[in-house]
């Protein structure tokens, strides 16, 4: 029989948050809560007062709400923030059909706002949860009051999506969560070691057999996947950033590899009210990459909503 190992712990959420640099209000903890939409049991956070002005987040490929955690420690004394699980991530329901499209992306979210009647909201997403955000906010503009689109494009670059496709396929069971955490360490080496082995504590799981392995659904990861986008649907995602209503926030890392900046420069051109922030010391992941930075071009957008 393999016995169970604790869970090994990081830097507590607020010192690794003042570690990067992130302020504060208060040292505020979210609530877990469960909504069921679209046939599927959704998790999130919810950080702040329920009378606050409500903020949604969309986390990216292969990771979970919590990769919002400092982002939503900043924000939550002025904001109510739901922080999303989306379908085979975290801790919501895996797809039984295996239906990791976007049209059922869009279905979830869709009803997921339906179900916690969210209306005049900013909704912030990351990579496959900001192409998730500006396709939700193009044909839902009578719910979106502001958008936040965070390294994510109609177009990608070959090598960033390469070196993703690299890292979520390779061995997905390792003997022990450290061995995780040096992989992570290899693949982003812009984030302490620390801060990495916090953020992985809400990315794996130990299985029966001792071994550690993700906690999201491994149809996500296996081998022979598409990750990129055919001719279609790019235009496609195009048209939804030309159809967008409400004022959008577009921000790349700066030493990102997955989307460049000709495409960003051209995605704010293309979207009526919008603007185009590089946050630099940052790459593809920029909230976990350089969360302060992050936060502070946010909140200068967030205090253009209140003019």
């Amino acid at each position: 029989m393999v016995t169970a190992q604790p869970m090994p712990q990081g830097l507590p959420l607020f010192d690794a948050a003042r570690s990067m640099g992130v302020v504060f209000a208060r040292e505020t903890l979210p609530q877990d809560r469960f909504v069921t939409a679209n046939g599927l049991r959704f998790h999130y956070l919810e950080w702040g007062e329920p009378h606050n002005p409500p903020i949604l987040m969309l986390h990216g490929f292969a990771q979970t709400c919590h990769s919002w955690d400092f982002v939503a420690l900043s924000l939550c004394d002025r904001f109510r923030v739901l922080a999303l699980d989306q379908r085979g991530h975290g801790d919501s329901e895996w797809a039984p059909d295996g239906d990791y499209s976007p049209a059922a992306f869009q279905r979830d979210l869709h009803a997921v706002v339906q179900a916690l009647n969210l209306h005049d909201f900013v909704l912030i997403g990351l990579s496959m949860g900001g192409r998730n955000a500006f396709s939700y906010a193009a044909n839902h503009p009578e719910r979106v009051k502001a958008l936040v689109i965070v390294d994510a494009a109609p177009e990608t670059r070959r090598a960033g999506v390469e070196h993703i496709r690299r890292f979520v396929q390779s061995t997905d069971e390792l003997d022990s969560f450290e061995d995780f955490v040096e992989r992570v360490r290899q693949y982003n080496p812009r984030r302490p070691v620390e801060q990495l082995r916090g953020s992985l504590q809400h990315n794996l799981k130990q299985l029966p057999n001792g071994k550690w392995t993700w906690k999201y659904d491994r149809v996500l990861r296996a081998p022979g996947r598409p990750m990129g986008s055919d001719p279609a649907y790019t235009q496609r995602l195009w048209g939804y950033l030309e159809a967008l209503q409400c004022p959008t926030l577009v921000v790349r890392g700066a030493e990102s590899d997955v989307v460049a900046l000709e495409t960003a420069e051209r995605m704010h051109q293309r979207i009526p009210n919008s603007t185009l922030v590089t946050v630099e010391r940052a790459g593809h992941l920029v909230p976990g990459d350089n969360p302060a930075g992050f936060v502070q071009a946010v909140t200068a957008f967030l205090a253009t909503l209140e003019k």
